[in-house]
């Protein structure tokens, strides 16, 4: 150990002696150097000073004769090697400094060759600024003064065009080149600090590294867990769903000993459950379970491997505290794109773990600060002075209530709901970002909370009132609130706020029967079927004829809209006081929900976009990508999604709907 000492001790001392030198320490390091010499401790010369001096020269002198010489691979190879990092991409007149390198090795052959230049070397330089252009250099694409030589790659002969006649004056390359050697004078005079105090700055850098470097180790094992945790239950329920049917194939079997037959309507049922939950409903009217052999072809079908898919790549992690931050300060234009680049994450990316983590990550940043009281909350951006903010804020808004993760998530603040139903009655000059409040508070109205709140403020009533006149609606507005009428109508509350209003309430939905727009049809129905339960309800109706207005409908509907006319005229003539089979009485746990664990993203959340970027201006994921990026990814828990009831849950189209739904998850067969 001591041996060890003595062997660096010289080395040692003069790191010490150098940084006194370095910090000004001159009474200190008089009596040190004292010190040393009189108990005879060598004292090293230390390789700073001088050595560091003249190899900084050569470095100096290496890059302006590259620089001289148009060498632009030995040039930019020295520049990466020798000027840090931090000030290459920290300092902004290293950034401009480094532009302008780059577009003078990229016309150095134009300025000097005495005849036509080598088209293959110049096609290599094009090439190579048209690459840092579009990487590294892209950023500064926002300058004015930088922005037109974005063309410069593209134009056939720049020695010629009016914008780049400044390049090939005589004055330009020796003052870029003035501009160089003051930099590397001044950067190299910098980088002359004390070694002892850069062992410490790399001691600290490499620790930090390597703890950025486990994390992300770490927090890969954990995603690595989580899917194999989802496949293992996947595979658990699977299995006890397969020992439920083999215990009911046994029954039958020796029901079958003793002379019961065994129906083909219980074989649908059996088959059915054995099928993924996606495919259910299909079979269920689709396949012929009746002629044999249907039944063992399809389950030996759905055996066969199915190719794997290609895996998506998770998107990279934002760093969401700059994100909110400059979602509260920035500019009205920054915002929009930034709420643009959001939205299209979810909107674009693949169902799935891909998308699950973009909005695991949405929702454990808390992005729109719905667990925040701060006056500038990301909600706050509903109320913008801009038009543009307020409406890519709603079609946010409403990309999270796809999401049945996201609708749990805007659920816990109170007020996303009453600034929604603001809103939507304030909102008189922007027709899409009516749309999309209204399609997000009709994603809403799956959860009973928010039902009985949408109730008790009124919103039936301003829904009756803009229906009067369909006409004047958007086939959007029109559908999702038809469909957000009928999810209010199969609560008993909202019965009874129809109930008030029962002509008014009758006669705008008699009229919607005979709407050209042919999907609003079963959300009319079901509303209807729903409040005509009601006793008073039910006398108006047949007060107003009502029978006879149905049955007009039933001479020129589609086979399933008769029957569906039929079972409300059933109802229409029904004496009961209540009807039991509606799944809507308040007295259930309100936090039970009626929704099912599926999730619908609409292709309207992204259709005429109102910004385009300019020239050289970022958007969407590039934008995320290259001034929002995270160091960290897959933060936050995990979305742990839970079904409540019966794994799926029958609609047959020949009856009205008797449980919440929304048009895109009507579309997609899958009622919610």
């Amino acid at each position: 150990m001591m041996g060890d000492i003595l062997a660096h001790e010289s080395e040692l001392l003069g790191l010490v002696r150098e940084y006194l030198d370095f910090a000004e320490f001159q009474d200190t390091l008089k009596t040190f150097s004292k010190e040393c010499k009189i108990k005879g401790k060598p004292l090293s010369k230390a390789a700073g000073g001088a050595f560091r001096d003249s190899t900084s020269l050569i470095i100096q002198k290496d890059l302006i004769a590259a620089f001289d010489s148009g060498d632009q691979k030995t040039f930019f190879h020295l520049w990466k090697e020798h000027v840090p990092t931090s000030i290459r991409d920290g300092d902004a007149f290293a950034q401009k400094l480094e532009f302008y390198l780059h577009i003078h090795f990229a016309i150095y052959l134009l300025k000097h060759s005495a005849g036509r230049p080598d088209k293959e070397e110049l096609d290599e330089r094009v090439s190579y600024l048209k690459a840092y252009l579009e990487s590294k250099g892209a950023a500064l694409s926002r300058a004015a003064e930088l922005l037109p030589y974005y063309a410069l790659p593209f134009v056939p002969n720049p020695m010629v065009h009016p914008s780049f006649k400044e390049l090939f004056q005589d004055s330009w390359t020796p003052e870029l080149k003035l501009k160089l050697e003051k930099f590397l004078a001044l950067i190299f005079k910098a980088n002359n600090t004390p070694r002892l105090l850069t062992l410490c700055k790399e001691n600290g850098q490499s620790n930090k590294e390597m703890l950025q470097q486990l994390h992300q180790q770490l927090l890969e094992a954990e995603r690595r867990s989580m899917t194999y945790l989802k496949r293992y239950n996947k595979i658990q329920a699977d299995y006890h769903n397969l020992i439920g049917v083999t215990a009911e194939l046994v029954d039958s079997l020796e029901a079958t000993v003793s002379g019961k037959m065994i129906t083909p309507e219980y074989l649908q049922s059996v088959c059915i459950r054995l099928f993924s939950n996606q495919m259910r409903q299909s079979l269920a009217h689709s396949v012929d379970f009746t002629r044999p052999g249907t039944a063992s072809t399809m389950l030996r079908a759905s055996l066969v491997p199915v190719r794997k898919l290609k895996d998506v790549p998770l998107l990279p992690s934002l760093d969401y505290e700059k994100l909110k931050k400059d979602l509260g300060f920035g500019s009205d234009r920054l915002k929009a794109f930034l709420l643009q680049a959001l939205r299209w994450r979810l909107t674009t990316s693949h169902p799935g773990e891909q998308r699950e983590t973009v909005l695991q990550a949405y929702i454990s940043n808390d992005l729109l600060d719905c667990h925040s009281n701060n006056q500038r909350s990301v909600l706050q951006l509903l109320h913008s002075q801009s038009e543009v903010v307020r409406q890519y804020m709603a079609r946010l808004i409403n990309a999270f209530a796809s999401l049945a993760e996201g609708r749990l998530y805007l659920a816990q603040n109170t007020k996303v709901l009453r600034m929604l139903e603001e809103g939507l009655k304030e909102e008189n000059k922007d027709v899409i970002t009516r749309e999309n409040v209204l399609g997000a508070l009709q994603k809403f109205s799956l959860r009973r909370p928010l039902q009985t709140a949408m109730i008790r403020d009124g919103l039936i009533f301003w829904l009756i009132d803009i229906l009067k006149d369909p006409d004047c609606l958007s086939d959007y507005t029109l559908e999702y609130s038809v469909a957000l009428l009928m999810n209010l109508c199969l609560r008993s509350a909202g019965k009874n706020m129809c109930a008030k209003v029962a002509g008014l309430v009758l006669k705008v939905l008699s009229d919607l029967l005979g709407h050209e727009n042919h999907e609003i049809r079963p959300y009319v129905n079901g509303a209807l079927y729903s409040i005509l339960s009601v006793p008073s309800i039910r006398e108006e109706a047949r007060a107003m004829g009502m029978e006879d207005i149905l049955r007009c409908f039933i001479k020129e509907g589609s086979a399933e809209m008769i029957r569906q006319i039929e079972f409300i005229i059933k109802q229409l003539n029904s004496e009961e006081l209540l009807d039991g089979v509606l799944e809507s009485d308040d007295d259930e746990d309100e936090d039970e929900d009626d929704e099912e664990d599926h999730d619908t993203m609409e292709a309207d959340l992204d259709k005429d976009e109102l910004i385009q970027p300019q020239l050289g201006e970022l958007s969407g994921e590039k934008l995320l990508t290259t001034e929002y990026l995270g160091i960290m990814t897959n933060t936050g828990k995990p979305i742990a999604k839970q079904r409540k009831g019966p794994a799926a849950v029958q609609w047959s189209a020949d009856k009205p709907l008797r449980r919440p739904i929304t048009p895109g998850g009507h579309r997609t067969g899958h009622p919610v």
